[in-house]
């Protein structure tokens, strides 16, 4: 599924990151295999609220008119500082922790715009090595979702989403998790950017839908990690009686 998947978004990843044609980059993520449902809100969003896009704006100029407020960086340092508060660190471990997020985050964007081009020089090889053993059909190579990160709606909307997501973590019924190293949704956001084509308003509006979706899924598996953690010896020191830890590729969260 996550082979067809990455089959089927190359020629939308082409568009949204001008590749050539003749590139075979593509990612095949097992997150961006909630792309189809995001496509099916996606197309209630064009049956029923077509008008939205006369709203849509173009992030990357939002971005430069914003200034260094609105840069990645920035949106590190803010992840940094509420993690720190959160976690009621010292102001000098708050400080150092805000200044590591934010150089981070500023480094994956351009670390994620280099995987794209690194391939270029091995695409013609590749593609008439493989043309002549597979009869003529064409081989893409998938990588890490990060090849996405040149592109300033997906942090845009990440931004946008992270207070959101917070709100309703604190308000969501059922719900027992709050989010923390995950509030940045890069689990959703990828996929946004995919399936809407980078249209910021659609993004915001299906990833709000969606977040009760992984609020709950969280909920429901962080018992059976929290006893898959202890039975490891993982599990960290320092936790209040009684708290659930879930631990994953994209998200930490621990139980309220």
């Amino acid at each position: 599924m996550a082979l067809i998947n990455a089959d089927v978004m190359k020629p939308t990843i082409n568009e949204l990151l001008n590749y050539e044609k003749t590139n075979i980059t593509t990612t095949a993520h097992p997150e961006l295999l909630i792309a189809p449902v995001v496509m099916i809100f996606n197309k209630l969003i064009d049956r029923f609220l077509p008008f939205i896009d006369k709203f849509d704006f173009n992030a990357e100029t939002l971005n430069r008119k914003i200034g260094f407020w609105g840069s990645k960086f920035a949106i590190g340092a803010y992840l940094g500082v509420f993690i720190g508060l959160l976690a009621r660190q010292s102001p000098s471990e708050i400080f150092r922790l805000a200044f590591i997020a934010g150089v981070s985050l500023e480094l994956f964007a351009y670390v994620g715009g280099w995987f794209g081009p690194a391939i270029d020089p091995l695409s013609q090889g590749i593609t008439t090595f493989m043309s002549k053993r597979l009869r003529g059909r064409k081989l893409f190579i998938g990588i890490d979702w990060p090849i996405l990160a040149p592109r300033a709606e997906l942090w845009a909307v990440a931004n946008i989403l992270a207070p959101i997501l917070l709100i309703v973590a604190l308000i969501l019924p059922g719900n027992h998790v709050l989010p923390l190293g995950g509030i940045l949704m890069t689990v959703l956001a990828p996929a946004l950017l995919i399936i809407t084509k980078g249209r910021v308003v659609r993004m915001t509006i299906i990833g709000t839908v969606m977040i009760p979706l992984f609020l709950w899924a969280a909920t429901m598996i962080a018992e059976f990690l929290t006893s898959t953690s202890k039975a490891m010896g993982n599990f960290p020191t320092g936790l209040a009686k009684g708290s659930l830890f879930l631990l994953s590729t994209q998200i930490r969260l621990r139980k309220c």
